[in-house]
């Protein structure tokens, strides 16, 4: 059976729909960043979900190629995820999309070296006809967090982040946003097939003690 990040790693991909605190392990995933309307149709955002789901999909297949990744195991690809901030912005405002500067990721098993995403990178080009080159190998180090489950549209997200906010201030912690630490999405509904109302995404902060 194809290993499934959802369901080795429930702490991190099915939290419950109260805040929770946790300290998440570093990882390594495809990434591309941008900034815009993440709305916009044919827009930055999302020819970079293309170029991530290009490099995820070669990556996966990769063992029907002639390459070879030493270690390989069946998975299944990771939901899309996102890092989100504006400009000189404490907390993120809403309606003005326009201001968003994004990294969206998808999140690489231990096994994918820096060789191997190269590969991956060139291969998806090749195949798909498609520019690649902003894809990057990232590798993020989140630490302490504060998470829950968000569930409805992204604009209805406030009132969720407020309950993160009420928590870690009971507990003796304020958020820890920088532009190293940034608000974490994971999407774990299709926004494509799924109606608005019935969406669930974790949304994590960094934290820190006060």
């Amino acid at each position: 059976m194809a290993f499934d990040f959802k369901k080795e790693y429930k702490e991190f991909y099915q939290p419950k729909n109260r805040p929770e605190i946790v300290t998440v392990p570093r990882a390594n995933y495809i990434a591309v960043r941008g900034q815009g309307d993440p709305n916009e149709e044919g827009g930055a955002y999302q020819q970079a979900i293309g170029v991530l789901y290009a490099v995820a999909y070669t990556l996966k297949m990769s063992y029907k190629t002639d390459y070879r990744i030493e270690g390989f195991y069946d998975y299944v690809v990771p939901p899309l995820e996102g890092f989100w901030r504006q400009e000189g912005a404490e907390s993120i405002d809403y309606g003005n999309k326009a201001a968003f500067r994004w990294i969206s990721v998808i999140r690489l098993p231990d096994f994918v070296t820096e060789k191997d995403f190269a590969w991956a990178v060139e291969t998806a080009a090749k195949k798909k006809k498609l520019d690649c080159s902003a894809a990057e190998f990232l590798t993020v180090d989140e630490g302490l967090c504060v998470q829950i489950l968000h569930e409805g549209p992204f604009d209805e997200e406030p009132a969720t982040v407020a309950l993160m906010d009420a928590y870690i201030r009971e507990k003796g912690y304020v958020n820890d946003l920088d532009e190293e630490r940034q608000h974490h999405e994971i999407y774990l509904s299709d926004a494509r097939k799924v109606a608005p109302e019935k969406w669930r995404t974790v949304i994590r902060h960094p934290i820190r003690k006060e």
